[in-house]
């Protein structure tokens, strides 16, 4: 049998775990599609943009002097910055600042977040393993990518009645498998890490009940797991074997039993879910986007006429509702960054009245704007039977109804901007990427997205896989 017949083997009776581990391990530039290579690369350019703008962001710099502090031995980089921490920290902090402005990849099936806890294992890992090529990294990226999408689809109890955000949840796990194929674990050693991150596994939702600054630390938690697994694992700690499916395993513990073990498998090495990923084009909760874009086109049908508005309604699934909807008074009139970017009638608002939502909307000046204030505060939603019966476990549609003087204009979007029936091009990811950079409060070279395209895109033939970060890590970064 050929290798590359071999990879979509797996051990029959096994738990996923040992399945996944066969294929994430053997996992090599070869075996990957150039579709699902151009995939991964345009993941880490979208992280890494994510990351710039989260430099800058609430609680991100208070991180970084915290483990500086605390010193250690310098093995990664802390990126937009010249700081070298211990690997575990470096991808900490890296996963809190991508995650930081909630401008980073979604999966609109799965609900969740995928790169933003695998990208900072990944690069943390190459660091740390000097013989890992440019090839490695993209296949740990690869191999970190697919676990957490096919973990999340393979999902049917969803976040708000499971109390747990699957970014962060499932991150541990395919931030895990990324590290471990990074530093070129087998398949034993991989079963190993992720049996010991199973040890480290959180992530509540009640932060974003709460606006609660963790939130955007938790995808740094999951990357921080990854490497202590695999440094555990290298010095022959033993952790749990049967980790997704055995009596206590993750999915009867954590989810109730609520998974389908053959979306886990199906096509396993040949069809790769995390080309379903979505990109952002608002920084804000994926929740708000359908929403975002019913209000921009309703705009344009009031020819940005929006004085007569009197009410606006928008229709949801519950998830959404509960995510971005309530508590009421809170999302109509939020006073944190953090309640903002999960608040329909904030953003819907920023959309009528600006014609846009982005970077400089989530601000505590911004929060401030009275024509927004006011405009919020008219907006009331409520869950949609309908919406609700064919979308209760994925990203919500919205139907949304805005009231004038001139009559009622309506618009209902089901699939956002970004989503793979509507991406991005690689105008919009630089247009991103130039946003972010500029609020990042760092003076970069003009050549800087140049650079970054540079080196991701000839990544599979570079020596050092770490090198891919060289023109975001900067020794002068204020």
């Amino acid at each position: 049998m050929s290798k590359a017949a071999a990879i979509s083997d797996v051990r029959v009776g096994a738990d996923y775990a040992a399945e996944f581990a066969d294929f994430s391990s053997r996992l090599s530039i070869d075996r990957m599609p150039a579709e699902v290579i151009a995939a991964a690369k345009t993941n880490l350019f979208d992280t890494l943009a994510c990351a710039t703008a989260g430099i800058s962001a609430g609680g991100v710099k208070d991180m970084t002097r915290l483990v500086v502090d605390w010193g250690g031995k310098p093995e990664a980089s802390i990126w937009c910055t010249g700081e070298r921490v211990p690997a575990h920290h470096a991808a900490w902090v890296n996963g809190m600042m991508a995650h930081a402005r909630d401008y980073d990849d979604t999966h609109d099936e799965a609900v969740l977040h995928a790169g933003v806890s695998v990208i900072p294992a990944a690069i943390a890992a190459a660091e740390l393993n000097g013989e890992a090529t440019g090839a490695d990294l993209l296949a740990g990226i690869t191999g970190g990518l697919e676990l957490i999408c096919r973990l999340g689809m393979a999902t049917s109890i969803g976040i708000i009645e499971s109390g747990f955000m699957y970014t962060s949840l499932f991150g541990h796990f395919a931030a895990t498998a990324a590290a471990a194929r990074v530093m070129g674990f087998d398949a034993d050693q991989t079963v190993n890490a992720l049996g010991v991150a199973y040890s480290q596994a959180a992530g509540t939702h009640q932060v974003t009940r709460d606006a609660a600054l963790t939130k955007r630390m938790q995808p740094g938690f999951a990357a921080k797991t990854a490497l202590i697994s695999v440094a555990l694992t290298r010095i022959g700690i033993r952790g749990a074997q049967n980790t997704f499916e055995g009596v206590d395993g993750l999915f009867r513990t954590y989810l109730r039993g609520r998974y389908d073990p053959m979306v886990l498998r199906e096509g396993l090495g040949k069809r790769f879910e995390f080309l379903n990923l979505s990109y952002k084009p608002y920084p804000c909760c994926r929740f708000d986007h359908t929403a975002i874009d019913a209000a921009l086109q309703i705009r344009r049908g009031l020819g940005g006429e929006i004085a007569g508005i009197r009410k606006i309604s928008a229709m949801v699934n519950k998830q959404a509702y509960e995510a971005v909807c309530t508590p009421v008074g809170i999302r109509k009139s939020p006073e944190t960054i953090v309640q903002a970017q999960f608040s329909i009638p904030y953003t819907v608002a920023c959309a009528l009245v600006k014609d846009s939502v982005g970077l400089a909307d989530f601000t505590d000046a911004a929060l401030r704007d009275p024509a927004v204030r006011a405009l919020a505060a008219k907006v009331d939603a409520r869950v949609d039977e309908r919406i609700e019966r064919d979308w209760s476990r994925k990203v919500s549609p919205t139907h949304l109804v805005v009231e004038t003087n001139r009559g009622t204009f309506e618009a209902r979007v089901d699939y956002p901007r970004g989503h793979r029936q509507t991406p991005m091009s690689r105008e919009d990811f630089d247009r991103k990427m130039s946003g972010c950079l500029e609020i990042s409060g760092i003076r970069w070279p003009a050549e800087t997205i140049d650079h970054l395209h540079a080196g991701i895109d000839v990544l599979e033939h570079a020596s050092r896989g770490a090198s891919v970060i060289g023109p975001l890590v900067r020794a002068d970064a204020s």
